[in-house]
């Protein structure tokens, strides 16, 4: 049976259990200090199942979060056009990342940088970051995953060439982060600012071509209230 904790938790989960027995024989104040922050790291790294809609032409959250904004992309930017849909994960929600459709992973980039606060406009551009580029047809999608104040680790799963599926596993950071999604311009975006979603659930965008009423993309500025 497999267990709803990412592997990458336990390297921490362990050693507090053992302070924890340690405390609690020996100085019951500290065990029951131990036993409480066991139960929160075990807590953040927590990977719970999640069922996928399984709709063609949807584009699905990549992480568990708050979205601090949904800013249409100039022409002259990289990737050159379409929508960037930030979602903000606070040290309460699930940090596994996932796929947000099926596809090849045909780049994956990682770029040293500063720990901003995570929900900072230009946490994007400034801060330690991983650049995941999926492909399916003519569809690419970039999911950069960033660090936070307290992110002081970004894990990345996969390699070029790897196929995943809409919702599958591919990484995770730790503790509190960022995560952005670049969409197509040929997608009609139903993503809100202030909208909580789920990773590998909500949807965040639709293919036009299998919009029945397709919805520009609105520009927007990040959440004033977390600033």
């Amino acid at each position: 049976m497999r267990l709803p904790i990412a592997r990458e938790g336990w390297p921490f989960i362990i050693p507090l259990l053992g302070f924890t027995v340690l405390g609690l024989a020996f100085l019951p104040v500290a065990g029951w200090f131990f036993l409480a922050l066991t139960g929160f790291v075990a807590y953040f790294f927590r990977d719970p199942e999640r069922q996928s809609p399984t709709g063609s032409g949807l584009l699905l959250a990549p992480a568990d979060g708050k979205i601090v904004a949904v800013n249409a992309l100039q022409p002259d930017l990289v990737p050159p056009s379409g929508t960037l849909v930030s979602i903000f994960l606070s040290v309460f929600d699930v940090h596994i990342n996932r796929a947000p459709m099926a596809g090849t992973v045909v780049d994956v980039r990682y770029q040293p940088g500063k720990f901003l606060p995570a929900f900072r406009a230009d946490a994007s551009g400034l801060n330690e970051q991983n650049l995941v580029t999926l492909q399916a047809g003519e569809t690419q999608v970039i999911v950069r995953q960033i660090a936070g104040i307290l992110a002081r680790r970004i894990v990345c799963h996969v390699k070029p060439g790897d196929i995943l599926s809409p919702g599958e596993r591919f990484g995770l950071i730790r503790f509190g982060s960022r995560v952005d999604i670049y969409i197509p311009p040929d997608f009609a975006v139903s993503a809100r600012l202030g909208q909580r979603v789920r990773g590998g659930e909500s949807v965040l965008a639709s293919a036009l071509s299998h919009s029945r009423q397709p919805t520009q993309a609105v520009e927007a500025r990040p959440d004033p209230t977390l600033a």
